[in-house]
């Protein structure tokens, strides 16, 4: 048994990890998502990810709407272990429709740690978005970056 665990170790001392592993090749930044609709929206759910594999979640917030209070829903669980390359992100409401958010409005921020080797290049779907009926809705989304710090 020692000599499993001591061959554990040492192959995992020697496998090179991934391209962040190094605390100095990291930068940390924050996306803004936005959804845009002229009808109030009642749920909605996107996915974002980096075509490259230099992006890391380590966070989701909710948005400016009060009609969504909570955190938005996402895999905590993979984010919490460091695995979310690429995430999913939902939220729904049961307010009023006079309530629910309409125009432009941020659904979501999404705090990722990015690798300083190469570009990011997000990709961002729109899954889903309904109107409080559960009906689907003409909407597009967007994001916008914020650049953190650097290690």
């Amino acid at each position: 048994m020692r000599v499993l665990l001591v061959s554990l170790i040492l192959l995992w001392s020697i496998c090179p990890g991934p391209a962040f592993s190094d605390d100095s090749n990291v930068r940390f930044a924050a996306v803004d998502i936005y959804l845009e609709s002229p009808a109030p929206i009642a749920a909605w759910q996107f996915e974002l990810n980096d075509p490259h594999g230099l992006m890391k979640v380590v966070g989701v917030e909710r948005g400016e709407s009060a009609a969504y209070a909570r955190a938005p829903y996402f895999d905590r669980d993979s984010v919490r272990r460091g695995e979310a390359d690429r995430i999913v992100v939902a939220d729904y409401s049961l307010a009023d429709d006079a309530e629910l958010p309409s125009g432009k409005t941020r659904i979501a921020t999404v705090h990722l740690m990015l690798s300083r080797d190469g570009d990011t290049d997000f990709n961002l779907f729109l899954i889903t978005a309904t109107k409080y009926d559960g009906r689907a809705m003409d909407a597009s989304i967007s994001f916008e970056v914020r650049t953190g710090s650097e290690q």
